[in-house]
This record gives C-alpha cells, sequence and structure tokens, in this order.
C-alpha cells in the first residue's frame, strides 16, 4: 500500500492573514516611533518570534519556511511606512504655514501605493545575482534566518515580549490619566532634573517613555552617537552660546532655551543632517558601482533566471511596472499646475530614478545593513523642484513615491537572503510581497492622519517628528530666502566629514539629535547604556535572548497605545463628547 504523502507547507491562508495582522500593528508602531525618534526600525525580527508561536498554537504543523512568508510579508507591510512617515507629515507642516498648497491625499495615496509595487518589481530581477552569484552579506536577513531556525526557543522570546508589551501599555494608560502630573517636577511624561540648581538652558529633563528607553535597549552601542549629539548640542553649546554672550542678555527661562534652539541648536542639526545624508550616498560609490555592475550582468542572466517557477514570471512583472508606473503618472497629473506633459516627464525620470535608486539602496543594505534612504529622499525633493521651478506638491510626490520604493527594494532583498537561508522559494515570497505591500501605505496613511488630526506633530509636540521637520525647514528657508547661511556651512561641512567616518549613521543621529528635545535623546541614551552594561555582565546571547524581545515589547505596547489613544479622541469628538 501506498503511503499518502503531504505538502510541506510554506505558503498558507494561516501565515498570509498573520503577517498581514503582524505587518499592520507594526506598521501602527513604528510610524509613532519615527514620528517621535526621527527614524525607525525593523520589524522582521518581531514578526519571526511571534510567527512561531503563533503558526504553532494555530495548526501544531507550523513550518520554517511558513514561518518565513509570515515575516515577509510583516515586514513589506511595514517598511512601507518608512517613506510614509519621512514625507508625509512634511506636507502637512508645511499646508499649515502656506494656505495655497493644496493637499490631494487620493494623489498622494496613489504615489506611495506605486512606489509600494515599483519597488518589489526593480529588485526581483536582480535576486539571483546579489544573492545567489555575488552572496552579499545582508546582516539582517541573516539574522531573521537565524531566528526563524531557532524553533523552540521562540516561545520564550515570546512571552518576554508580551511581558514587555503589558507593562509599557500598562504604564502609558498611566501617564495619559494625568496621576502623576505634577506641576514643576512632572509635567508632559517628563521628569525634572533641575532640583532648583541646574538652568533651564542644559535642558534638565528625562522623557519617561518605555517606548524611547527600549529603542535605545535594542540599538545598543551604535545608538550612542544620537546620545552624543544630544549632550554636545545642550551641555557644552548651550552653556557656551549663554557665557559668551551671543544671546541677547535680556532673555531668560524657556524664552531662551527657545531662541538657543530656533536660531542655533535647530540649523546646526539640519545642516549636519543634510550633510552626513548626502555624504553617505557619495560614500557608498563603490556600491552604486556595484550596483551598475550587477544590473549588466543580470540582463545578460535574465533569460535563466526568469525561468521556470523559481522566480515570479516576467511577464507579471512588466504588468505591475506598467500599471505602477500609470498611478504614478495619475497622481502627479492630478496635482494642481502640473500639465500631462510634465506629469509624463516627472512619470518618466522619476521611474528611472527611483530604480537606480533602490538598486543603490538594496547593495548598501548588502555590504553594510545601513539604507540612507533620508539621503536618496532630500535628492529626490531637490532634483524635482529644479525640475519644475519649485513647485512643492509634485516634489513631495516623488520623494513619497521613491522613499516607498527603495525602502520596499532594500526590505525585499532583505526577506529573499532570509528565503534563500531557510530554504524558501522565492517565487512564492516575491509573490505575497508583491500581493501585500500596498496595504502598509494605506495604513500609514492612516495613522499619520489619526495622529496629525488629534495631538499633532512638529516641534514642542510629544511627537517632534524630526525628519520631517528638517524637510519641511529646508523648504521654507529656500523660499523665503532666509537660509541661515553660516549656521548651514558650518553644519554641512560637520556633517560631511561625520559621513565619511566609518561610523554607521554618525551624522544622521548627531543631526537628528541636535533639534530633538534633549528628553528623549537623554531617555534614550540611558537604554543605550543599559545595554551595553548587560552585555558586558550577561553577554551578547543574553541581550539577543531576552533582552530584545523584552525591548519590542516596549515598543509595541506603548505605540500602539498611543495610537489608540488618538483613535479614541476622534470618536469623542465625532460623537460630541
Amino acid at each position: 500500500m501506498q503511503a499518502k504523502t503531504t505538502n510541506y507547507r510554506e505558503l498558507t491562508v494561516i501565515a498570509v492573514l498573520l503577517g498581514i495582522v503582524q505587518g499592520i500593528i507594526l506598521n501602527i508602531a513604528f510610524i509613532y516611533i519615527a514620528l517621535k525618534l526621527g527614524f525607525s526600525i525593523g520589524g522582521s525580527t518581531i514578526a519571526a518570534i511571534l510567527g512561531y508561536v503563533f503558526l504553532r498554537g494555530f495548526s501544531n504543523k507550523g513550518t520554517i519556511v511558513e514561518n518565513n512568508i509570515n515575516q515577509t510579508i510583516a515586514s513589506s507591510i511595514n517598511s512601507a511606512g518608512v517613506g510614509i512617515v519621512f514625507v508625509l507629515p512634511a506636507l502637512f507642516l508645511l499646508s499649515v504655514q502656506q494656505s495655497d498648497l493644496i493637499l490631494s491625499i487620493w494623489s498622494l495615496l496613489l504615489a506611495g501605493i506605486a512606489g509600494a509595487v515599483l519597488g518589489v518589481v526593480i529588485i526581483i530581477p536582480l535576486r539571483k545575482q546579489l544573492i545567489e552569484i555575488e552572496r552579499l552579506r545582508f546582516p539582517t536577513g541573516v539574522a531573521v534566518a537565524t531566528i526563524i531556525r531557532s524553533g523552540a526557543a521562540g516561545v520564550d522570546k515570546a512571552k518576554l515580549l508580551i511581558i514587555g508589551f503589558i507593562i509599557s501599555a500598562a504604564w502609558k494608560i498611566l501617564l495619559i490619566s494625568g496621576w502623576l502630573d505634577t506641576e514643576g517636577i512632572f509635567e508632559n511624561e517628563e521628569l525634572n532634573l533641575s532640583f532648583g540648581i541646574l538652568p533651564d538652558y542644559v535642558a534638565p529633563a528625562i522623557y519617561l517613555s518605555m517606548l524611547n528607553f527600549a529603542a535605545g535597549l535594542l540599538s545598543g552601542r551604535a545608538g550612542l552617537p544620537f546620545l552624543w549629539g544630544g549632550i554636545v548640542a545642550w551641555w557644552i553649546l548651550s552653556p557656551t552660546s549663554v557665557f559668551a554672550g551671543w544671546i541677547p542678555t535680556d532673555l531668560e527661562g524657556q524664552v531662551l532655551v527657545d531662541f538657543i534652539y530656533a536660531n542655533m541648536l535647530r540649523p546646526l542639526g539640519i545642516a549636519i543632517l543634510i550633510g552626513a545624508a548626502f555624504t553617505e550616498v557619495i560614500v557608498h560609490y563603490p556600491a552604486i558601482k556595484s550596483a551598475f555592475y550587477s544590473l549588466a550582468t543580470a540582463s545578460r542572466t535574465a533569460s535563466c533566471s526568469m525561468t521556470g517557477k523559481e522566480e515570479m514570471p516576467f511577464k507579471v512583472l512588466i504588468i505591475g511596472g506598467i500599471s505602477a508606473v500609470l498611478l504614478f503618472f495619475i497622481a502627479t497629473w492630478s496635482m494642481s499646475d502640473i500639465s500631462i506633459i510634465q506629469a509624463i516627464l516627472i512619470a518618466l525620470i522619476s521611474t528611472l530614478w527611483l530604480g537606480l535608486a533602490g538598486l543603490i539602496i538594496t547593495e548598501c543594505a548588502g555590504l553594510t545593513d545601513i539604507s540612507p534612504i533620508s539621503g536618496i529622499s532630500l535628492i529626490s525633493v531637490t532634483m524635482v523642484m529644479i525640475i519644475l521651478n519649485g513647485n512643492i506638491a509634485a516634489a513631495m510626490i516623488v520623494a513619497l513615491t521613491v522613499a516607498v520604493a527603495v525602502g520596499q527594494s532594500s526590505d525585499m532583498m532583505q526577506d529573499l537572503k532570509t528565503g534563500f537561508m531557510v530554504g524558501s522559494r522565492p517565487f512564492l515570497q516575491q509573490s505575497v510581497q508583491f500581493a501585500t505591500s500596498w496595504i502598509g501605505v494605506i495604513v500609514a496613511f492612516g495613522v499619520v492622519y489619526v495622529l496629525w488630526s488629534t495631538s499633532g506633530f512638529g516641534p514642542n509636540t510629544p511627537l517632534p517628528a524630526p525628519q520631517a521637520t528638517a524637510l519641511t525647514s529646508i523648504i521654507e528657508t529656500i523660499q523665503n530666502d532666509a537660509v541661515p547661511v553660516d549656521k548651514y556651512i558650518l553644519g554641512g561641512i560637520i556633517g560631511i566629514l561625520l559621513g565619511v567616518v566609518p561610523i554607521a549613521s554618525l551624522g544622521i543621529l548627531i543631526g537628528l539629535a541636535m533639534y530633538l528635545p534633549f528628553s528623549i535623546t537623554l531617555g534614550y541614551g540611558i537604554g543605550c547604556l543599559v545595554n551595553i552594561f548587560i552585555s558586558k555582565r550577561k553577554g551578547k546571547s543574553f541581550v539577543e535572548n531576552k533582552i530584545v524581545p523584552l525591548a519590542a515589547g516596549l515598543i509595541i505596547g506603548e505605540a500602539l497605545m498611543g495610537v489608540g489613544y488618538a483613535i479614541y479622541n476622534i470618536i469623542q469628538s465625532t460623537n460630541g463628547v
């Protein structure tokens, strides 16, 4: 009698649904993080940890490759929010200052969806070249593969993640309730550390956020430049400016602090960020050169790599790419003051630039695990504003599309690297990311809109939105011909110098820290120091297996509670309560 055979579980309904649910949750949480800190973190690790638990719990038959499908979907939906959170908040901020700036949410949404599809399409033909032939490292993809292979260890990690979630959510509820508020001691979720001695211009406060602390806890030593930037800004430059007489003598208290921030630290920080971001793109010339080589080589091997069932059919990629370009064209044409000829040129030129940028970003991620998306987005805005004589709306549409696309390209290849290591079929991974990445764009738009409609974001709010604020400031100063040239030149030089230092994202982190509230930077830095201390005492294995899942839970708990509270406020206001 012939034994009954069963298929090895890979692409299943449970894996797809779990990936979508996790992707939406991670997207919400990490958009909140990006608006608070100015950068985000990857969600593949969290999705892989929880994937094992739920797949085993639902079916008791969960496999490694099935979990990989789950995390591929989750990370693709989550990564789509990175480009959105950099550009869309800037448009909201600009619309407040410029009444003639007309926002078309539908146009922006179409552009974002087009970016999500194009990002996947342009990178799929390079899988064989980058992963199987050149064997690029893709450190994040390797790390996720290690987690997926860990098997039952995922259960213990999931328990720690849930514990962290409960602790963080409960703490956020306590903060929202206002029960801890004490005038002069604890206000706006900040603990005053002045003790009646320290002056206001050294920013003597710490933001008591579990999310903030946990983000530093995850980063460890790599996040220390963020703390250094804040220390230099508020404990060195700020006091020096006061003692040297660079500040009007009649200012004091919060007015003095605001003056130092607006006229010195903020422009310096923005200039350092720009200089460092552009320099990172230039420094990665070897990756750019390698990218062209990969493209040329892949074109010669395309007939081999795109045949059979190993890869997504080339015909599907062509149809998907054309559809995405059409969406991009419609989104651009629907904007005011854009002719059909201009829309066609923008769609074609931007798609070519998008393809090159996605290739560059993917090579950078494969070689170093660094993705200079902010630098690419700044270049995109500058390029289109020059072409269209300062049309902000069109420039931002292109920047949004490019940012979403390059994020998808990098994420797709990281996921394919994971799949290569655990034995997944590339066709299935490519198919699910192609089919679901657009969900992240819609979710990101909804979250940004909800947060803007309730608490808002930008300077002097709980969500400073540093990247969007920097982009807004650049556009406004150019329009008003009010660029603080001396500070921009000095900051740009510092950013360029920091950009060539062989420390990942050094200039970008320092630039971000200089125009973030120091209370946030200090809380984050303490998390980094705690990670370093635990690593020395307990070892890196303890940090990876215990601290990382706990910190991930702390992040998700507060972020979801913060967004949930914003939604609650909208419902209450709608009901007239």
